[in-house]
């Protein structure tokens, strides 16, 4: 209670207004929108009928299912890519970071049309022709936060010193890496698995572009047909995100707290 008594008016202030502003542009609109999209026929009463409506429409489980099976698999590929490209760059190849972190920003810079056109151009015949082609496409646009959160990981951790263990004791590599390296930086690995898979079941120019649906391109066709059915399909998505974005945040902390009393059980036995 003292602690909190010390605290400086102008600090109270403050926390004040972000919770106020944190309300105003993010709580209120979603309430909302919540609010309207049960609304029943002809936006009178309340029912379930527009999220009856979402779900009853040609299209909606095959393109959901297509869009998170195409982001599962670029968050994937995106960890097999980037975990030990970032492992190597941090031990032996110190020097070409300026040039990987230029690289990496890159899909922010260059405008998404020249990306998907010509990128597309330069895949063999038979990546065009399948809707897989978008995998790589994800993981090229989630690379600048993908990155930044593997080596935000590393950087915390004692890299060179565990890999000199772990290779000192017997162990491969790949041995190092799955079982030394990834759970050390575990809270990274499922930061940058979110941001690939998040970025690629919402990603909507590149899939229009290429004339592939998904559910992105699904949603703006269908909720055409039914503005308070728009309305659900918003909320509909957002609460998933949400939901997804727990999941991730339950599993790491879950992982940590393991991690931690394995170290304490270690400790106490030696």
């Amino acid at each position: 209670m003292a602690a909190i008594m010390k605290v400086s008016p102008f600090k109270w202030i403050f926390i004040g207004a972000s919770a106020f502003l944190s309300l105003l542009i993010f709580v209120f609109p979603l309430f909302a929108a919540a609010t309207y999209s049960f609304r029943g026929e002809a936006g009178k009463g309340r029912s379930l009928a527009n999220y009856r409506w979402l779900l009853e429409q040609d299209g909606f489980y095959p393109n959901l299912f297509a869009s998170l099976k195409l982001a599962a698999i670029a968050g994937i590929l995106t960890l097999l890519l980037m975990v030990p490209t970032m492992v190597f760059l941090n031990l032996k190849a110190q020097r070409f970071k300026p040039l990987i972190d230029f690289l990496c920003i890159l899909p922010l810079i260059i405008p998404v049309v020249s990306l998907a056109i010509g990128a597309q151009v330069a895949m063999p015949e038979v990546i065009q022709n399948s809707e897989y082609e978008l995998v790589f496409f994800f993981v090229i646009i989630a690379l600048p936060y993908t990155y930044r959160a593997i080596d935000t990981s590393l950087q915390t951790v004692q890299l060179k010193t565990l890999v000199e263990a772990s290779r000192s004791l017997g162990a491969s590599w790949f041995a190092t890496i799955l079982r030394v390296i990834v759970p050390a930086i575990r809270s990274g690995i499922l930061g940058a698995l979110f941001l690939a898979f998040a970025l690629g079941i919402g990603e909507y120019t590149i899939t229009s572009l290429l004339h592939w649906e998904t559910f992105p391109t699904w949603t703006v066709v269908a909720a055409q047909q039914n503005i308070l059915g728009a309305i659900a399909i918003s909320v509909f998505s957002f609460i998933g995100a949400i939901a997804l974005l727990t999941l991730i945040s339950l599993l790491s902390r879950r992982g940590t707290k393991r991690e931690s009393l394995e170290s304490e059980n270690e400790g106490a036995l030696s």
